[in-house]
């Protein structure tokens, strides 16, 4: 087996191994991942922190040892960017790299952050553990209007369970990244007056699948990534858009993950 790590800002994961295939994920600085498939232009991984598989070009990524991927992957507590955007500089190839909200830094100690060979400087804010509640909120309403982009995990463009797993991860919980996996964990509430904060209310179609989360607020607001991250009413038939006048998606269960 051969491992892999990604040292750009953000990587397109697609379906299939072609660029006009369907990106279904992204891949954000200082991820790892297994490198299942090999070929001469495209690599099929499964990412190490939610076991999410795709293709991505194989020019998009480093080469790592499989004893420096168990080091990545056994760091207990990561260091995660907390900041829209910023700027990290590889100070052995003197390269400056943008990355996004919720990248990992592995390693990182006094500014600095080592990625297999190569050391970087980051003079950003971060966070490592468990957040509170309205430090989760604070941290999803960073992704206000941020563009809706399937397979999105960045504040330029983003999907709604892509929204709720950065949110979790910058908080501290790990948490699959499709709506309908993220919906078998926690403890299943029977009324939105049973929520808290940072509850996670699921959606599903006529067909009964699960193909839509927000994240519970204050009031029965429900922030979620539908044309954009937006903030919207939530009642017990589904989320209220009061800019059309009615409701768009319909309310299939809240659950609620964070044990307090």
């Amino acid at each position: 087996m051969q491992y892999g790590l990604c040292n750009l800002s953000v990587v397109p994961l697609r379906l299939d191994p072609a660029d006009p295939s369907e990106m279904v994920n992204q891949v954000l600085f200082g991820e790892c991942f297994a490198i299942l498939e090999a070929r001469k232009k495209w690599s099929r991984i499964r990412l190490a922190h939610d076991k999410y598989e795709g293709w991505i070009d194989s020019k998009q990524l480093i080469h790592i040892s499989e004893e420096y991927y168990k080091l990545l992957t056994s760091e207990k507590k990561k260091h995660i960017s907390t900041q829209l955007i910023e700027i990290i500089s590889n100070d052995t190839r003197k390269e400056f790299y943008p990355i996004f909200l919720g990248s990992f830094l592995p390693f990182l100690k006094d500014q600095k952050v080592q990625l297999n060979d190569d050391e970087y400087s980051f003079n950003g804010q971060t966070t490592q553990s468990s957040a509170s509640r309205k430090e989760l909120i604070d941290f999803s309403l960073q992704y206000m209007h941020a563009p809706y982009l399937w397979g999105g995990r960045t504040p330029a463009g983003i999907d709604c369970s892509g929204f709720t797993q950065m949110v979790y991860r910058l908080s501290g919980h790990n948490i699959p990244r499709d709506a309908s996996e993220q919906a078998k964990l926690g403890q299943t509430l029977s009324f939105i007056e049973e929520s808290e904060v940072g509850d996670l209310a699921f959606f599903d179609n006529s067909e009964g699948k699960i193909v839509h989360v927000g994240i519970i607020l204050e009031d029965n607001y429900i922030l979620h990534a539908s044309g954009k991250v937006r903030l919207d009413r939530l009642d017990q038939t589904g989320i209220f858009n009061a800019e059309i006048g009615q409701h768009t998606h319909k309310l299939r269960v809240i659950k609620k993950i964070i044990k307090d």
